[in-house]
């Protein structure tokens, strides 16, 4: 059995069989961080759980709206400034806003363009795009393009920081320490003001995001609202005949909480987000609101037709996971027909009742309403929330319709055909509770991360297999590539691994093998846990490709 306390990057023989689960080995990692989390749970009590919760939940104190009273508003998309030369070229600016969310209520946010979520690009495969970034927020950023198969030097590393007006310069050959946001890492490469992004978008058409990657503080950044979406289409995927226009809704979901005035609660060490990283140690397994938003809306209600409508569902919470179904008001579970993962297409539907989406995990879904009476209500709940929380959005059907769009059984033809004999090495990585700092931490193979070192270097071309093994839940995001899910503790994958991803969200104790092949472009990536809590508390790795 492979031991998980190797450091990141250790190899293995092809040849060798996956590890299954040493529950002592998990159990022990109780000590290192006391009670995890959620409520004062030590790691036993977190596996003892099903469905487990990673994280402590946050008590609004203003009043909140009943669920399902406000419509569902669908972030506009952004015109680009210029498209000559084949390049389609934007600008955005971050900046403070006091945005609309709760009825009757203004919310101090930190936004790109003013909105939450900002607004959504969209674009053609293989069309460039650039987005020049402008700061005007009184801390430094980084953007990056969730899921963009995008050069490194506009992928936005962690410390290739946008410094705002004044900023004080970082102190050259300083080693990096937490709370220095990683302007000591020699690497970087930092600007001001403005930073431009180039994306060339050769990639399969699919649901994108782009959020706040700043080093030690990327949680609180999304949490105050630096996210929105990016869409990659391409015309074979609109031949395909898939609901599309009006019927075709993206969904970002996400939760917060509020203070009295109606500002967002967050627990940060340091609320101005300068000096000090981290929350206190109740929240380190992550922060949960108990408000649950879509696209920036409290619990919203959308006016459908009895048609089919294509949902695509991104969660850009810091730490909830969430099991989707949807529930007419007669109690019927209606179908979830999968139609693409985070990265494209599948190559077939898959049909579910439950959907699991765990952060930054991104699902491509049709439901079809037509057999839901006209005037009544389809709920999409959460099965892992209690009370205020199982609630997430409902539609309500007004109208009969004329239906031109399918679901074809063949969608896609163009998913790699990696097979294990493919891979050159297995890598093994055990993503963990720990010490970092003299403090409690979440770690990769036994380090937090250290921007200044290589972890992982794997040469361009390469087929590998990971091996991933969790002790809590763990989404794990590789940047650049996609990879296919090869099995679950030694099982099957679930039918939701299906097709090409980028997030894989590992339960607890749970072992996973993962395969990609690293193509697209040399340079400095990551790879970490998307619950943002943990990422910021040291749990990113750096992978290089040569």
């Amino acid at each position: 059995m492979s031991d998980p306390r190797e450091p990141a990057g250790r190899t293995r023989s092809p040849g060798r069989r996956a590890y299954g689960v040493d529950r002592r080995r998990v159990l022990g990692i109780g000590g290192a961080l006391g009670a995890l989390a959620a409520g004062g749970l030590t790691t036993s009590a977190v596996l003892a759980r099903r469905p487990a919760v990673t994280g402590a939940e946050l008590r609004s104190a203003v009043p909140l709206p009943d669920p399902y009273r406000t419509p569902l508003p669908v972030p506009p998309v952004l015109r680009p400034i210029d498209t000559a030369g084949g390049t389609d070229r934007y600008q955005v600016t971050q900046h403070a806003a006091r945005v609309r969310i709760l009825p009757g209520v203004d919310t101090p946010m930190w936004t790109y363009q003013g909105a939450f979520p900002g607004p959504t690009i969209e674009s053609r495969r293989g069309r460039p795009v650039t987005v020049t970034y402008r700061n005007e927020l009184p801390v430094p950023t980084v953007v990056h393009l969730h899921g963009g198969r995008t050069p490194a030097a506009s992928d936005g590393y962690p410390t290739d920081l946008v410094l705002p007006r004044g900023w004080r310069e970082p102190m050259d050959g300083m080693r990096h320490m937490p709370g220095t946001g990683g302007m000591d890492d020699p690497r970087a490469v930092v600007t001001r003001l403005t930073r431009t992004h180039t994306f060339p978008l050769d990639q399969r058409p699919t649901l994108l995001w782009y959020h706040d990657h700043r080093m030690d503080f990327t949680a609180p950044a999304i949490w105050r609202g630096l996210a929105g979406m990016h869409v990659v289409r391409d015309d074979a995927e609109e031949a395909l005949g898939l609901p599309a226009g009006p019927r075709e809704l993206p969904l970002m979901i996400t939760d917060r909480a509020f203070a009295a005035d109606g500002s967002l609660a967050y627990p940060a060490l340091d609320p101005t987000l300068r000096d000090r990283p981290g929350v206190p140690e109740r929240y380190l397994a992550g922060v949960l609101g108990d408000v649950i938003l879509v696209n920036g809306a409290p619990w919203p209600v959308h006016e459908v037709d009895a048609v089919r409508y294509r949902l695509r569902i991104l969660n850009a919470s810091n730490a909830r996971h969430y099991e989707l179904e949807a529930v007419t008001d007669d109690g019927r579970r209606l179908d979830l027909v999968q139609v693409g993962a985070d990265q494209g297409l599948l190559a077939a539907p898959v049909t579910q009742r439950v959907l699991p989406l765990a952060p930054a995990e991104r699902y491509d879904v049709v439901v079809d309403f037509a057999a839901v009476p006209v005037g009544s209500r389809v709920r999409l709940r959460n099965r892992l929330g209690t009370g205020r929380t199982r609630e997430v959005l409902a539609f309500r059907v007004a109208r009969r319709a004329t239906d031109r769009s399918r679901v074809p059984r063949v969608l896609a033809r163009d998913l790699p055909a990696w097979h294990r004999g493919d891979a050159v090495r297995v890598r093994d990585f055990a993503f963990r509770a720990g010490r970092m700092g003299g403090g409690h931490g979440w770690l990769i193979g036994g380090r937090p991360f250290d921007p200044a070192r290589s972890d992982v270097t794997a040469r361009l071309g390469d087929v590998e297999v990971w091996r991933l093994i969790a002790d809590v839940h763990h989404p794990v995001h590789l940047h650049l590539v996609g990879f296919r899910v090869l099995s679950r503790g030694g099982r099957a994958p679930l039918p939701s691994d299906a097709g090409l991803k980028d997030t894989i969200a590992l339960r607890p104790g749970e072992s996973a093998e993962i395969i990609t092949r690293f193509d697209g472009y040399r340079g400095r990536y990551l790879f970490h846990c998307h619950n943002a809590e943990h990422e910021d508390m040291g749990m990113m790795a750096n992978l290089d490709i040569v």
